[in-house]
């Protein structure tokens, strides 16, 4: 990517996100942070010094567009990377349409709006687009209804763009990494009842060396598709 990128990413304050956001600050690049609020941002920006913040509640994607309206955004976009997610389990038979609706805004909606807005900048730019989607991805397990539903949709559109996007010179990789030692997988355990143990699941750091690959690949090649498993 060169000396200097910008790097657009969501979910940078916990787990895999922080990990990505770390490695591209240590080596110089550009960040801007999305947070969800005010609040957030400051203690992002405290946390990585010189990055930008871009608030907006990826829970309610049809105020982005109004809420980016009233900030400066980056005119320069060479990475756009999708880390955000939640997680809700529960079996078809007891989740309610809110459950769904803040599932899908968050993991599928938000990422399709905040790429629609930063389309014209990795266009100029030929940037690259990075999905972090998940196993259930690619394979929908009993209570894993909601969740992976709208993972499968996230694949979908970054295989969708991808399609649209390559005469633009624009890249796209989805990042299906499996169980990985995150806030978010200690509320998985707690939802299952299981007790946690990190050490057992990926590094979140293992993710972004992936993610880093991804993103340095030379110009002769893209990677689509990476599935990171646990190792051991």
């Amino acid at each position: 990517m060169g000396a200097m990128a910008t790097h657009v990413i969501t979910g940078a304050g916990s787990g895999i996100g922080a990990a990505v956001a770390r490695r591209l600050h240590a080596r110089g690049d550009e960040l801007v942070l999305h947070a969800r609020d005010a609040g957030r941002a400051k203690e992002l920006a405290a946390q990585f010094p010189g990055a930008r913040t871009l608030v907006g509640d990826l829970a309610d994607p049809d105020r982005l567009s109004w809420a980016f309206s009233h900030q400066s955004l980056p005119e320069r976009v060479d990475g756009l990377l999708h880390v955000a997610g939640v997680v809700d389990l529960g079996p078809v038979g007891e989740l309610t349409p809110k459950t769904w609706h803040h599932q899908l805004n968050v993991n599928l909606v938000a990422p399709a709006e905040l790429t629609r807005h930063f389309l014209p900048q990795l266009r100029v730019s030929q940037g690259h687009v990075v999905f972090v989607n998940s196993g259930a991805g690619l394979n929908a397990h009993a209570e894993w209804g909601a969740y992976a539903a709208s993972k499968h949709g996230l694949k979908a559109l970054a295989d969708s763009l991808r399609h649209e996007e390559h005469g633009n010179g624009v890249r796209v990789t989805s990042v299906y990494p499996g169980r990985t030692a995150s806030p978010m997988q200690a509320k998985v355990h707690q939802q299952e009842g299981k007790e946690y143990d990190p050490s057992k699941w990926i590094d979140p750091e293992s993710v972004a060396t992936a993610i880093l690959t991804a993103l340095d690949l030379p110009r002769d090649a893209e990677i689509n598709d990476l599935t990171v498993r646990p190792g051991r």
